[in-house]
């Protein structure tokens, strides 16, 4: 739920004098008014001059949160709604691609996680690039580490040097350019009021058939939300997990694919796993690792977690100066080597005992 502030736009009798009656009673947001008795709050209101428009203040508040609750929906609504609205974004890179069946998918939240230097933001720029190139829509980049770069977009679009085509790639340029809106943000409480801005905005698409958000992408999540996860109160972690299915919401709702990144820390006998512990590990619908060699040259990304795939299928890559391009083609760990090749050698015992018993 957003800060009372936040509505204001969308909502004008949530003006500062109904802002201010709330602040004098230690109301903030909306989860602020929904610990007050409302009937004692509406007696407060009573003894103001302009009681008739804070009451239709609190009235406007409780009609918020009504709309806010989802229709029951069954299953061949789901379904339809899947087949119809969440279909998937190409990353761009082929190795992802060819792992997630197609790429990032629309309405689901997708983590990228692993060590610095791994790879993670060349990944989100490549897919940012690639959304508002070859999709009608728009992308919402925030970013946290001053690490977006308009000279590697570049170099995506324009790999190759050509006078014959340069005027037209100079066009698409200014296309993805265009179709990318990036955000510096530096706490979590900014981020918040720009993915309310954000939901707001997605709002306002959906009436007037603007270009539409096909992409939103965190880089990183985790830079932001350690930092509120020390001391031994929960406020950090209620504000993680906000944060978090606030992404997810504006996944489902409006239909776009959300990317966010995630860095690693180490774990039991110095093996590296996912930063933010337990209470993040069940945000992302897809949670994917992503490691490079020592030269930084070949990466390999692993599924984590999938809500419809097997787990531990991983893909290699490379990342070169330019682009990323699939290096070797899907490959298994070791564990589902040794369960193919014992598939394979039932299927030959098999196959000899049939043509033994002279059955054919």
């Amino acid at each position: 739920m957003a800060p009372l502030k936040s509505l204001e736009q969308e909502y004008p009798i949530l003006d500062s004098n109904f802002q201010s009656f709330c602040a004098s009673h230690d109301i903030f947001s909306v989860e602020d008014l929904l610990l007050h008795d409302l009937y004692v709050l509406a007696a407060f209101a009573e003894q103001e001059s302009s009681s008739e428009r804070l009451k239709q203040g609190i009235a406007q508040v409780l009609s918020i949160i009504d709309g806010q609750h989802q229709p029951w929906l069954n299953g061949i609504e789901l379904l339809e709604d899947a087949q119809r609205n969440k279909h998937v974004l190409s990353t761009g890179c082929e190795g992802i691609d060819l792992l997630l069946h197609g790429g990032l998918r629309v309405g689901q939240l997708t983590e990228l996680v692993g060590p610095s230097s791994s790879g993670k933001t060349q990944v989100c720029l490549l897919a940012a690039s690639n959304v508002a190139k070859k999709h009608i829509g728009s992308v919402v980049y925030l970013d946290t580490g001053n690490s977006f770069s308009p000279q590697r977009v570049t170099q995506f679009i324009c790999q190759h040097s050509d006078p014959a085509i340069d005027q037209a790639k100079h066009r698409t340029l200014q296309k993805v350019m265009n179709n990318i809106s990036c955000k510096s943000v530096f706490d979590i409480f900014t981020m918040f009021d720009v993915l309310h801005q954000l939901e707001f905005n997605l709002r306002s698409q959906m009436q007037g058939g603007d270009c539409k958000v096909q992409l939103l992408i965190v880089d990183s999540v985790s830079s932001m939300v350690t930092p509120i996860l020390g001391g031994s109160g929960s406020q950090g972690h209620a504000l993680m997990i906000s944060a978090g299915y606030l992404l997810k919401k504006l996944a489902h709702e409006h239909n776009i694919a959300v990317l966010v990144t995630n860095h690693t820390v180490g774990g039991d006998g110095g093996i590296s796993k996912p930063a933010l512990g337990e209470s993040w590990k069940s945000i992302p619908h897809v949670r994917l690792l992503l490691s490079c060699d020592h030269g930084g040259s070949i990466c390999n990304v692993s599924i984590l977690k999938h809500p419809s795939m097997v787990e531990s299928f991983a893909s290699l890559f490379t990342m070169c100066a330019i682009d990323l391009s699939l290096s070797l083609s899907l490959s298994v760990r070791p564990f589902y080597k040794l369960f193919l090749l014992h598939m394979v050698f039932l299927f030959l015992f098999t196959l000899f005992n049939f043509f033994s018993s002279g059955c054919w």
